[in-house]
This record gives C-alpha cells, sequence and structure tokens, in this order.
C-alpha cells in the first residue's frame, strides 16, 4: 500500500511511525525541513520538503500510484486543496484529512463525493470534546473508549491505594470482588503490558478493562472507586474545546467556563444557554476559591497553552477539585503530567492519530484506538466466515503472546470471555493487543 502523509507535525509524525510497523510504502510532505529531519532521522520513510498543495511535490511522491491521501497539516486550507489534487490530478482513492474549522466540516456538501471526496473529515477539538464528556460521564476514570454505539465502554482507570485488588494476583480479582471482568492492559509507568493470572495489580496502575454500561457502576464500586457522574464542571478556556464540551453537557450539569478573551466570552454567552460565562483567569487561584473549586466535581484545563493546562490542572486539584483532566497538545507532556498526579491526560493530536489509524487496518475493523500513548490498541472486529477465529475456544490458545480477548458481542447481548466461550461467524470481538502483536492479530482475521 502506498500512502501520501501530508504534514509531518506530531499527527503526522504518529501515523508514519505507525505506518513503518505495518511496511507500508510512505512519502511524507511538509515545507519544515527541520520537522521533515526528524522523521528521515527516526524512521526509514521518504520526505519532500515542499508546501502540501505543491502538485509537482505530489507527482515526485508518486501520487498517480498512491491507496490513501492523509492530509493533516495545522492548515484546513491546506488539507482541504491537497485532497482536491488528490482526486482531481491523481485520482487517489480515498483522501482522509483533518478539518477544524466548522465552517468547512459540518458542510457536507463541500466535503462530499461530488466535490473534494474527503471520507472522512476529522475535526480534532471536537473528537476531543467528545472523549471528555465521556470522562465526566464516568469521573473515575482517566480514559474512556466506547465501543457498539456505547453499549460497551472499555474504562482505563487508576488504582488508588485503598483499592481491594491492590497487591493481589490477577487470578484472584474476580472471586474477590464477585464481577465478571478482564483486564486488557495494565499500563505502568513508561511499560504497558498485557497481564496474566499472575501478574500482581499495584497502586498507580492504569488498567483498562471493557464493561457494559449498564453494569459500570457496580464494577467501580466493587474496584473501589465512585461512578456518579459528574454534576459541578468548571472550565479553562473557552475555546472550541470548551465551547464544545459546554455545548455537549450544559443540560446535564452545571457549567462555568473562565475565559481570558472578552470577545470570546460574548460568543459564548450568545451560543451556549445555559452556561455561566465569567471574563477572567482560569488559573487564578482566587478566582478558583472564588467560584468554589472545592466543590467542583470536575476542572478541565484545556486552553491553548499546554504548559498553563498542567499547572493548572495541578492547581485546582491541590485546591480541592475532585478530578481534573488537562488537554495537552504536546504528546511527550502527557506521561508527565500523569506522573505529575493528573488523573486524566487527553492529546487531541493522539486522538486525532487513533481515530485515522482504525482505516489503515485489514481485516473486518469496526473501530480502533490506540491507547497508554500509542503503545497498545483496542480493535473491535467482525468475525468473517474466512477467519481461523471461527468454531475455536480461547483455552486453544488462539491469541498471539501479547494479546486477549476481552470482550464478545453476540445479537446484543456482551459476553465477558472464559476460556469455554466459543468464537461464531458474525461475532464482534473487542481485542486488547501490544504493538508487537498486532501483525499476529490481523492473520486471525482474515
Amino acid at each position: 500500500m502506498r500512502i501520501i502523509i501530508v504534514g509531518a507535525g506530531e499527527v503526522g509524525y504518529q501515523i508514519a511511525k505507525f505506518l513503518t510497523y505495518e511496511g507500508a510504502d510512505v512519502v511524507i510532505i511538509d515545507r519544515d525541513g527541520a520537522k521533515l529531519r526528524r522523521i528521515s532521522e527516526e524512521l526509514d520513510i521518504a520526505t519532500i520538503e515542499a508546501e502540501g498543495s505543491d502538485p509537482s511535490a505530489f507527482k515526485e511522491a508518486g501520487a498517480d500510484k498512491a491507496d490513501l491521501l492523509l492530509a493533516v497539516t495545522n492548515s484546513d486550507e491546506t488539507n482541504m486543496i491537497a485532497c482536491l489534487l488528490g482526486k482531481a490530478m491523481f485520482n487517489i482513492k480515498r483522501k482522509i484529512a483533518r478539518i477544524r474549522n466548522p465552517d468547512y466540516f459540518f458542510n457536507k456538501e463541500l466535503l462530499g463525493k461530488s466535490n473534494l471526496d474527503i471520507d472522512p473529515a476529522i475535526n480534532p477539538e471536537l473528537e476531543a470534546a467528545e472523549a471528555v464528556a465521556r470522562l465526566i460521564e464516568n469521573p473515575f476514570a482517566s480514559e474512556v473508549i466506547g465501543f457498539e454505539q456505547g453499549k460497551i465502554l472499555v474504562i482505563g482507570f487508576k488504582i488508588p491505594k485503598d483499592s481491594p485488588v491492590n497487591g493481589k494476583k490477577l487470578k484472584s480479582v474476580r472471586s474477590l470482588i464477585n464481577q465478571e471482568f478482564i483486564i486488557g492492559v495494565i499500563e505502568r509507568d513508561e511499560n504497558v503490558i498485557v497481564p496474566s493470572g499472575d501478574d500482581i495489580i499495584q497502586e498507580g496502575d492504569i488498567v483498562y478493562m471493557p464493561i457494559p454500561r449498564e453494569k459500570i457502576q457496580e464494577v467501580a464500586q466493587s474496584l473501589g472507586v465512585m461512578a456518579t457522574p459528574s454534576k459541578k464542571i468548571m472550565i479553562l478556556g473557552g475555546g472550541r474545546i470548551g465551547y464544545y464540551i459546554a455545548n455537549k453537557m450544559e443540560n446535564k450539569a452545571d457549567i462555568k467556563i473562565i475565559e481570558k478573551d472578552s470577545e470570546r466570552c460574548k460568543f459564548l454567552s450568545k451560543h451556549l444557554g445555559k452556561t455561566l460565562i465569567l471574563h477572567g483567569d482560569g488559573a487564578d487561584k482566587q478566582i478558583l476559591l472564588e467560584e468554589n473549586i472545592q466543590n467542583t466535581d470536575t476542572y478541565i484545563a484545556c486552553s491553548n497553552n499546554d504548559e498553563l493546562n498542567i499547572m493548572a490542572s495541578l492547581l485546582a486539584k491541590k485546591l480541592g477539585a475532585k478530578k481534573v483532566i488537562s488537554l495537552v497538545n504536546r504528546t511527550d507532556y502527557v506521561p508527565l503530567a500523569h506522573n505529575l498526579g493528573i488523573q486524566s491526560v487527553l492529546s487531541p493530536r493522539l486522538i486525532t492519530a487513533s481515530i485515522i489509524l482504525r482505516y489503515l487496518r485489514r481485516g473486518e475493523v469496526i473501530s480502533l484506538t490506540a491507547i497508554a500513548e500509542n503503545k497498545a490498541e483496542i480493535m473491535e472486529i467482525e468475525v468473517s466466515n474466512k477467519s481461523s477465529l471461527v468454531g475455536r475456544t480461547l483455552k486453544e490458545g488462539i491469541f498471539p503472546k501479547n494479546s486477549i480477548l476481552g470482550a464478545i458481542i453476540r445479537d446484543d447481548r456482551i459476553i465477558i470471555p472464559s476460556g469455554d466461550d466459543l468464537i461464531r461467524e458474525r461475532d464482534k470481538l473487542i481485542i486488547f493487543a501490544l504493538k508487537d502483536s498486532i501483525k499476529e492479530v490481523e492473520k486471525l482475521l482474515t
């Protein structure tokens, strides 16, 4: 497969890094030579220093033979022109673009097949807001990923010191808490593992578990965490992400947005019906105290400044906010923020890269999400009649090392599997896999 990536920023880099594992034929185009040198030094792929809308650069990249174009620069206009070139001049079959401006993103006619033919367009701010909304509804979690239209959620959460499973072997936990569950991945400091029964759960571990939506409350309580949705929310920053979060959640919770820019405050007041808009600095200790930060269920730092978001989140946590969520674009800040004690850290760039990845997989992949700083993936797949999984049970050891089946979805039923469960054609499976086992998992699907 030949893939052209326009944009060598963080999203383009993460996708290119992933594709090197897959053995795809990749060319990346960007006008920034420094970004291209970074990629050339770290990854074995071709680079072209040029504007992302330059037809000669597309020709040099072999666009006439390309199967896929990914346009992920910081400019919507460059991304759209790149897709137009890919369609009109080189007949590239599939084009995926990052589109941030809502006037473009929600214009289905512009992006549709008869015009730019972008499929899909991905809005990082909107996707980040959706991810934050899931965390608000499940405040004990550090990450929430929905599958099967939200009927089953993969919850990532940090094990507290007083949890009944802290210090226990995994194989003893199910009987201890009297719940059916599987831990698919454990993130511990810099390490990520698919655990076995003899692995011991430790305080501070971030564990990822598939849980049917209707059982989240009881599973959370069994693990020593509370699952009551947030009702009082404070947001630092009224940019696009802050606006999207408030717009989605203001009918479910009391929301305050603290925004420095007076003109932006006017926009928010006009377009949000129930959210309280405050003109000021959402990282100012005095303002936070005046606005009763100690009674706030969730504080969300989503300004355009990564460092400010991290420091403001730490301040809000110190002042008594029950949960803090920090959004950072620089991916190297994600583990740092976690280590500083921020419960939930999201990167819109990583979210965007993760969404794009699902379109690059083989087999019957319905959706895919990268987790644990892209060191592992959760795949939702449908079992075809060609799959070698059909008619086999888990106790046969059918899944490769560093992968595990987390759930089976069959006729609207969700099964947390045991060794005797048989896999059938048309089952949907939730599979956890580390990077080194993904190719082996894919072989089972085709």
